[in-house]
């Protein structure tokens, strides 16, 4: 008599999707890997791979071990989505051990209350964690143990190829950040490249000419907003001067940093375009305690336009994010992916906000 073979885990699907019998086939392959690997039967893995409570916790932990180092790709999110009995999404914040950028970042903030608001408009719960942005792959833990549907994650860092192969073994993940060559995962941002030529472009309006650029170009979305940088001098024939260019953290105490660079260079400048707010206030009050004004001596721009922005001496100018518009499409992006739908990238329009910080 024939056997039956074991049922496949639900809601579990192979590293590459395939239709019919050569889909089956590859998966029930794979769980025979992962029992053999862990020595218990394929109904055992199949058990464990779906939650159920029959597999003891030692037994389950070693299971979901071995599939991930399989790239297996345990759907468990999509699989709980359906049965109505999971509605969390995992919110992760990369931190980088190199800037040591705080969660308490008011654009981190604000993103966060953004992806709230989103969320409890769909009637879903938040789990919010923070990942060495070193080891992007435990982005997906909270997904992979079943305790959320999907993930957003806010910032891409410089990890373009690992955030790739947690899309290529479906991972249900949206990211915030720049959109770029050979992308398999779904990002939302903001038009960095017209931010950035926007800033410029207005400081060149107001007759400046040596203008300073704060950030570092070796994380993607700074370096679109470099990009639009170089692009507005070059429409004014200026040429970008290496001189000028500062690559500072996201720190607060990055924008000092780079005043203070600014100097020991003897570099002569009329103006900052800063790629934070928080980077734009610190070379501001820098300045100040060097006995610069700004903006009579010094007209500086920010980047996000934060809610300190507008109560600052002098009041910020900035490019605005949509950081509330930031969260529904996030949010819309993840539903969609978990939900077997395409959700291709999206650019948010950034739009130019005139304060006193830039015009004297």
């Amino acid at each position: 008599m024939s056997k039956t073979p074991p049922p496949s885990a639900a809601g579990a699907v192979p590293p590459a999707e395939a239709d019919g019998p050569s889909g089956q086939q590859q998966q029930r392959l794979q769980m025979a890997d992962i029992a053999r690997l862990a020595g218990v039967s394929t109904s055992t893995v199949s058990r464990a791979l779906s939650g159920s409570k029959l597999v003891n916790d030692e037994t389950r932990s070693r299971i979901m071990e071995l599939a991930r180092s399989l790239k297996y790709s345990i759907n468990i999110g999509a699989q709980n989505l359906r049965l109505k009995q999971n509605r969390t999404v995992g919110v992760v914040v990369p931190y980088d051990s190199g800037t040591r950028q705080h969660l308490s970042d008011p654009f981190f903030l604000g993103m966060l209350g953004s992806l709230a608001d989103a969320l409890t408009e769909q009637g879903f719960d938040m789990l919010v964690t923070r990942v060495d942005a070193e080891q992007l792959d435990a982005a997906a833990a909270p997904f992979d143990s079943g305790r959320v549907i999907g993930v957003v994650l806010i910032g891409q860092w410089r990890h373009h190829e690992q955030l790739n192969q947690l899309a290529a073994r479906h991972v249900p993940i949206v990211v915030w950040g720049a959109q770029l060559p050979q992308q398999l995962y779904c990002t939302i941002g903001g038009d960095n490249l017209a931010g950035g030529r926007l800033a410029t472009a207005h400081l060149l309006a107001q007759g400046r000419r040596r203008i300073a650029f704060l950030g570092d170009i070796a994380l993607p979305e700074v370096a679109q907003r470099h990009a639009g940088y170089c692009a507005a001098l070059a429409e004014a024939g200026i040429g970008a001067d290496p001189a000028l260019c500062v690559a500072v953290s996201f720190l607060p105490e990055g924008g000092g940093l780079g005043v203070r660079e600014l100097a020991a260079r003897h570099a002569e400048y009329d103006a900052i375009f800063a790629c934070s707010d928080l980077l734009a206030m610190t070379a501001i009050n820098t300045l100040r305690q060097d006995g610069v004004a700004v903006p009579q001596r010094v007209a500086v721009v920010g980047y996000d336009d934060i809610e300190l922005a507008s109560y600052f001496h002098p009041p910020l100018s900035t490019v605005r994010q949509a950081i509330p518009a930031a969260g529904r499409a996030l949010v819309a992006a993840l539903l969609a992916l978990v939900d077997g739908r395409p959700a291709p990238s999206q650019q948010l329009a950034t739009e130019l906000v005139v304060r006193a910080s830039s015009t004297a």
